[in-house]
C-alpha cells in the first residue's frame, strides 16, 4: 500500500513558477514509477509527466515539454514537478500517481496503469 499526498499548489500569475511535491508513505517507493496528471474543469484527466523508478527516464506531455520538469528523491520518498512559464491553460487539479514497475518501458501516460493516487492539489494560473 502506498499513500500519496500532494502539496505546493496555489495561485500564480501567468509566466510564474510553482513546484509541486508528492510525499509517499511506505518503504517500497523506489519500486514505483511516478506520474503527474491534471484535470481542468469540464475536462478529462490528462497525463502531464512521469519518471521511472530510478529517475533515469522521464516523459512529458507535449503541452508541458520544456516548461515542466519531473524529478524524484528516493531517499525522501518524494516526487516533484517544477512548473515554469505557467499559462492560464495549466489551471487544473494536479494529481500524483504511482505505478508498480521497475521497467523503463512502461505505460507512462495511461492512468489505468497507475495503482495509487493522491487527493490532488489545485493550481490556478491567472492571466
Amino acid at each position: 500500500q502506498v499513500q500519496l499526498v500532494e502539496s505546493g499548489g496555489g495561485l500564480v500569475q501567468a509566466g510564474g513558477s510553482l513546484r509541486l511535491s508528492c510525499a509517499a508513505s511506505g518503504r517500497q517507493f523506489r519500486s514505483y514509477a511516478m506520474g503527474w496528471f491534471r484535470q481542468a474543469p469540464g475536462k478529462e484527466r490528462e497525463f502531464v509527466a512521469s519518471i521511472s523508478w530510478s529517475g533515469s527516464n522521464t516523459y512529458y506531455a507535449t503541452s508541458v515539454k520544456g516548461r515542466f520538469a519531473i524529478s524524484r528523491d528516493n531517499a525522501k520518498n518524494t516526487v516533484y514537478l517544477q512548473m515554469n512559464s505557467l499559462k492560464p491553460e495549466d489551471t487544473a487539479v494536479y494529481y500524483c500517481a504511482a505505478q508498480g514497475t521497475l521497467s523503463t518501458d512502461y505505460y507512462y501516460n495511461d492512468e489505468r496503469r497507475y495503482d495509487y493516487w493522491g487527493q490532488g492539489t489545485q493550481v490556478t494560473v491567472s492571466s
